[in-house]
């Protein structure tokens, strides 16, 4: 066993390393009981029928297919911070996690002429630049939000950020910057890692063998000492985790011979269209968890599926053969139900990652989703009309006792999204008083007394 800073890791067999998740039983010496606090972000793509996912606006006549971003749909309200108790149909998965949540209307963002509507919707959705900041590209893009907070909180972990993606298509007919929300700067994308089987060897520096696949077989056997230092709860603790990463191990081994068998098979569409959406996704989102729960990364990013793209995924359970979600986004009165369908379907993913955060136990008793910021969110407001107002934000978590929860906020009449990106980046302890095109962080947002008591009130 070898410690780095407050952080664990086991050596195995074949150069294999799992990093462990903190315990009470290794940490009573130093008296930091204290959990990191983690920044996670769920990017959902084309955005959302408003009709099933805004409160109001299930009556609203179904748009037609424009590009013109300047239309909208939105229904006004009035600002303010309230329960949440009433979810649509789109955010019925909510339930269970109600008062984990909150839910944020009226956050827009502003478009750029000259680049494509979705490519600028996902690329640029955690920029910090503004519209006429970058000189260097049509697209408003610089440092994203990820790393500008990596750059604070990353630097002593073995992983700054992690960047993932549940797009798994070869078939690229896009360009970068419909594919990633994660970039260094102007022009330079942090590539996201789509393939399970790698994102888990580069986490736990595996080195495959043929005699030896799953890391716990190869770590295993050398954990018998740790464990004898360990309370009750930790040893509980201990075979929890480990539980978790052979239920990674398993699953993968499921999707990649599932793979391998539609590549035997001649099909119009590539072996990738056929893979379950939702396993795969939650694959991804168990691999992300994972990491940050063992201390691996505080910051990462999770690309549900990319802009544009045509390629059709298999949403399983809900349709008899793989279908495009751009497609069917451009004409919502044909395939509304259908787009509803997979509106929830997206949330039902999203929900299923903030349980599993929900259910790990951190040193301190809390749980991880109670140290996290963790925000769902698209960078349009409807598929059909592709307008950059009144964006789909959810967030989840505590982000270590400054957030609220169970909230629904709508905020004032042309607040940029980038007020959510200073308040988020503010809660994770960063001096910063502006991000972007911000004008000031939410600060019905804040709970104002454990953000006071823990950073001091920077606005």
């Amino acid at each position: 066993m070898k410690q780095t800073t407050r952080r664990h890791f086991l050596q195995g067999a074949a150069g294999s390393t799992l990093a462990l998740p903190l315990f009470e039983s290794l940490l009573k010496a130093s008296g930091d009981r204290r959990p990191d606090t983690r920044l996670a972000v769920y990017y959902v793509p084309m955005g959302v029928v408003r009709r099933g996912f805004f409160p109001g606006e299930s009556e609203t006549p179904i748009p037609g297919f424009t590009t013109d971003t300047t239309t909208t749909t939105t229904i006004a309200h009035e600002p303010g911070l309230r329960p949440l108790q009433v979810l649509t149909p789109t955010l019925q998965p909510l339930k269970p996690v109600i008062d984990k949540v909150t839910f944020i209307t009226g956050l827009n963002r502003t478009y750029k002429q000259g680049s494509d509507v979705h490519a600028q919707c996902g690329s640029c959705f955690l920029s910090s630049a503004t519209s006429e900041s970058v000189d260097a590209s049509i697209y408003p893009l610089d440092r994203t939000f990820d790393h500008m907070v990596a750059d604070e909180v990353g630097g002593r972990l073995p992983f700054r950020t992690l960047e993932l993606s549940c797009n798994s298509h070869l078939d690229n007919k896009e360009s970068i910057y419909f594919d990633n929300i994660s970039w260094y700067g102007t022009g330079h994308v942090a590539p996201s890692i789509r393939n399970p089987r790698k994102a888990y060897q580069r986490l736990f520096k595996m080195q495959q063998t043929a005699a030896y696949r799953d890391i716990t077989d190869l770590v295993l056997r050398d954990a018998k000492s740790l464990v004898k230092k360990l309370g009750r709860s930790d040893r509980h603790k201990f075979n929890e985790y480990f539980d978790g990463i052979r239920s990674l191990e398993l699953q993968m081994t499921k999707l990649e011979g599932m793979q391998d068998e539609f590549s035997k098979i001649h099909l119009d569409l590539p072996p990738e269209a056929m893979l379950p959406r939702g396993e795969y996704i939650r694959l991804m989102g168990d691999i992300m968890v994972t990491a940050l729960q063992a201390g691996l990364t505080n910051v990462a990013t999770l690309m549900i599926g990319p802009e544009r793209w045509n390629t059709p995924y298999t949403f399983e359970g809900l349709f008899d053969k793989p279908v495009s979600h751009h497609l069917m986004s451009h004409n919502q009165k044909k395939f509304i139900n259908e787009l509803l369908q997979v509106d929830r379907f997206y949330m039902e993913q999203y929900v299923y990652i903030v349980q599993k955060m929900n259910s790990i136990r951190e040193v301190d008793g809390s749980t991880l989703l109670d140290n996290t910021i963790f925000t769902y969110g698209s960078g349009l407001g409807d598929g059909a009309t592709h307008q950059f107002k009144d964006l789909p934000i959810i967030v989840a978590g505590g982000g270590g006792g400054t957030l609220q929860q169970g909230k629904h906020l709508h905020c004032a009449a042309d607040t940029p999204l980038s007020n959510l990106w200073l308040t988020q980046a503010q809660a994770m302890g960063l001096d910063l008083e502006r991000f972007s095109d911000s004008r000031g962080i939410q600060s019905e947002l804040l709970k104002l007394y454990d953000f006071r008591l823990r950073f001091g009130c920077l606005n």
